[in-house]
């Protein structure tokens, strides 16, 4: 029961705001001893706002602690409760997963137990807040309690899955009007982006801008990559602007097979999917020669996490899919729409 109560009374209740008295400060859920209601009292507090439990209730503390238990697995860590409060951390560089229905079941079960938590399949680094607990009051019924943890056992709500380290082949076709400059920039991209997801490039090649040349270079890499955990990048010359077009015709070409072309993210629309044998391959688009967020970072997110990408889940992606605008693209969105 929450009120305000005579502090000769209080003992073992446990304070709902804080008080700063006689040189000392008690924080808002402390619970008080025989010894600080004697010190209240002889500093003129004779009434304190607090909660006495009742046989049927958990404090704050335990009940983040019991119901935090089911959060910290499969790639988190936690740590000590503060104030009805359970912090939850990656413990590595990966992708993080959201088991959204469960959340809400969980977060439904009574006002009293919230979780928030970062948005599913978001990248993070290790040691990243990814989630918090929060107990609102300061007691909570125990079959509340019983009730979210069994929600919360059903599977792991979040988990990070940890980046697997590939070797990667990057390609990249050739026109007279793409200067040199822009062709280095976009290796010293790529390798970034890799690297923050613990990829490398091992290979740097270039093609002229044609079918028949980039799908013998295609085939010739994949077949001398095959079973070492690798991936290929094409970045072309020239945007993809049909399924015919140089490199969508040229996995198939080669013996692959697409999975995809374009998606619904922008920027990033232009992106080719596919895989030569035990190979995947991207067809970058061009707005991922600038280092800005944009469509391929959300697929070597999943991609390097081991998460599935196929053609249904990168349809799911629209929601949400509209990134920042990069100024560096060579048709903005506004501009594209009035022309």
């Amino acid at each position: 029961m929450f009120g305000k109560f005579e502090t000769r009374l209080a003992t073992g209740m446990m304070l709902g705001h804080r008080i700063v008295v006689g040189g000392k400060a008690f924080t808002k859920g402390h619970l008080l001893s025989l010894e600080d209601v004697a010190f209240l009292l002889s500093n003129g507090v004779i009434s304190v706002v607090a909660h006495q439990f009742e046989e049927h209730e958990i404090d704050e503390v335990s009940a983040a602690e019991m119901l935090g238990a089911p959060f910290a697995k499969a790639g988190i860590l936690s740590k000590s409760v503060v104030g009805g409060r359970m912090n939850f951390y990656a413990k590595a560089d990966g992708l993080f997963i959201v088991e959204r229905e469960l959340i809400n079941s969980f977060n439904s079960i009574n006002d009293a137990v919230t979780f928030a938590c970062l948005t599913d399949r978001c990248r993070v680094a290790v040691g990243e807040l990814v989630g918090t607990l929060k107990i609102i009051p300061l007691a909570v019924e125990k079959r509340i309690v019983e009730a979210a943890k069994l929600v919360a056992s059903i599977r792991p709500p979040i988990s990070v899955r940890p980046f697997e380290s590939r070797t990667v082949t990057l390609i990249s076709t050739t026109l007279p009007s793409l200067s040199a400059k822009t062709v280095e920039k976009t290796t010293r991209i790529t390798v970034e982006r890799l690297a923050a997801r613990g990829s490398k490039l091992v290979s740097d090649l270039f093609v002229e801008h044609d079918m028949h040349a980039l799908a013998e270079l295609l085939k010739k890499e994949a077949e001398g990559r095959a079973g070492s955990n690798h991936l290929i990048v094409v970045f072309g010359a020239s945007a993809v602007a049909d399924a015919n077009d140089v490199i969508p015709a040229a996995i198939l070409e080669a013996g692959g097979n697409v999975e995809r072309i374009g998606m619904p993210v922008d920027p990033g629309n232009l992106i080719v999917i596919g895989t030569l044998g035990d190979v995947p391959l991207i067809g970058a688009p061009g707005c991922a020669r600038s280092a800005s967020f944009n469509g391929l970072d959300w697929v070597l997110d999943r991609l390097l996490a081991g998460d599935r990408l196929d053609s249904g889940t990168i349809a799911r992606l629209g929601v949400g899919g509209l990134l920042k605008e990069s100024s560096q693209r060579p048709r903005l969105r506004e501009a594209a729409a009035g022309r």
